[in-house]
């Protein structure tokens, strides 16, 4: 096996990782006037968090009669976005857990913040503080950056405070990281060092374009790869935060995939980028606005989609019951669809509440000659969502269901009509590994 670098993804927290330096792009002429101005809105956060009881106890076992802190102290950064209310854009894992947070402006003035609310999947956080005379930094539109702009990045790495470098934005829309569950992220090769999570990524105006939040380093040493939550973002989630204290996520109830040449090739179209409609959930949102499977999905209230992450991120940070205007390509002619984003749990009772027994389990048609059962014809359980009725009744992936109340079921179809009709528990009859069992579903477990 080939020498390969391990690479390793570090969030900041506070000062617990080291990483080296990496110099950026050279910047021709001078920052200075636009940084004086920019300065002193981005401050320093110090969060006191519990230590795990879990890690006490080992450490009183590696060092008995030790003393053993119980608090730990994150070191991190924040970024001023409105000087009249005090708000100041951070990361969720900077004060995750944390019993206390205090803000150290430029000036040296410390406040006792307020967690205004935090969202963990995509690492974005609000907090306010009580002040005065402070100064906000203006938000620009990330999606107007270019690869190639240049760019800086301010925080308080290791605790030194108001530390800026420099660089440019080495890609766009970087996904699948395994970061966030939420991912879109800007990647710059201005340094980025432990410190600077929830600090700013600037434009040569002075704008904030993104919140620094974490790097790709082999051996937590530094190579110039950080990444920053993109200013759109990070500014759809303060809004929910500010309004609901958390991100109430919409859903559109669709399966979508990347397009490829080769099925591009397929749907006879010429369209490069975009995501195409896999599978439509039942009584969801895409269902009831007319979209189809085969549908390619191009953008999502004006916002150009170039793979199926866009569709998630689109639609993830839409408030729950707010249209999304949604441009697809169906055979060949572009459609306007408008939807209505819902909450996926009201989605998921409405389901519940249509169809108790079979809500939350995939099914599959499925036919084959058993050595042991012979010529087994009935419907093949794909999968069973945790918590549903079926789950509780032990109804497992893998299992062929052959009969229901004791009729024999060929089809999905045969089983859907069976279980519609049933007033009490649901008798299924499964075969199971090499044996068969009855199990019984009740409509409220």
């Amino acid at each position: 096996m080939s020498t390969m670098i391990r690479k390793t993804l570090i969030l900041f927290f506070g000062l617990f990782f080291i990483a080296n330096g990496f110099a950026g792009a050279p910047v021709t002429g001078s920052l200075a006037p636009m940084l004086k101005g920019v300065l002193p809105t981005v401050v320093n956060i110090r969060a006191q968090i519990p230590f795990p009881i879990t890690a006490i106890a080992k450490k009183n076992q590696e060092n008995p009669g030790q003393p053993i802190p119980d608090k730990v102290l994150s070191i991190a950064s924040g970024v001023i976005v409105d000087a009249d209310k005090g708000y100041i854009l951070t990361n969720a894992h900077v004060i995750a857990d944390a019993q206390s947070v205090t803000v150290t402006l430029g000036d040296g003035r410390h406040y006792n913040a307020k967690i205004i609310g935090t969202d963990k999947p995509s690492d974005v956080a609000l907090l306010q503080i009580k002040a005065k005379n402070l100064k906000a930094m203006p938000i620009s539109d990330s999606n107007l950056l270019n690869v190639g702009d240049v760019v800086a990045a301010i925080g308080n790495p290791y605790g030194l405070s108001q530390t800026v470098t420099s660089g440019i934005v080495s890609a766009l829309g970087r996904t699948t990281l395994g970061i966030e569950n939420y991912e879109n992220f800007i990647q710059t090769d201005a340094p980025i060092n432990p410190g600077n999570s929830g600090g700013a990524l600037i434009n040569t105006q002075g704008q904030l374009i993104g919140i620094n939040t974490a790097i790709l380093a082999p051996s937590r040493g530094s190579v110039g790869i950080g990444f920053a939550i993109p200013s759109n973002m990070a500014n759809s989630i303060m809004q929910q935060l500010i309004q609901f204290g958390n991100v109430r996520r919409g859903a559109l109830g669709i399966a979508a995939q990347d397009i490829s040449i080769e099925l591009a090739n397929a749907f006879n179209s010429n369209l490069t980028q975009g995501a195409a409609i896999a599978m439509i959930m039942p009584d969801s949102p895409a269902q009831k606005a007319g979209l189809q499977v085969g549908d390619i999905i191009t953008s999502i209230n004006g916002a150009e989609i170039k793979n199926a992450n866009d569709v998630v991120n689109s639609i993830a940070f839409l408030r729950v019951d707010s249209k999304a205007t949604i441009n697809v390509m169906r055979n060949n002619k572009q459609i306007t669809i408008t939807a209505t984003i819902t909450d996926p749990k009201v989605n998921k009772q409405a389901q519940a509440q249509s169809d108790p027994y079979l809500y939350g389990v995939g099914l599959k048609d499925f036919t084959q000659l058993s050595p042991l059962h012979g010529n087994v014809v009935g419907i093949l359980v794909v999968s069973v969502e945790e918590d549903s009725n079926a789950w509780h009744s032990d109804l497992l992936p893998g299992d062929v269901v052959t009969s229901a109340n004791q009729q024999q079921v060929k089809s999905i179809t045969d089983l859907q009509k069976i279980a519609a009709a049933t007033k009490g528990p649901l008798l299924l009859n499964v075969l199971r590994d090499s044996g068969a069992i009855f199990l019984v579903i009740n409509k409220e477990q």
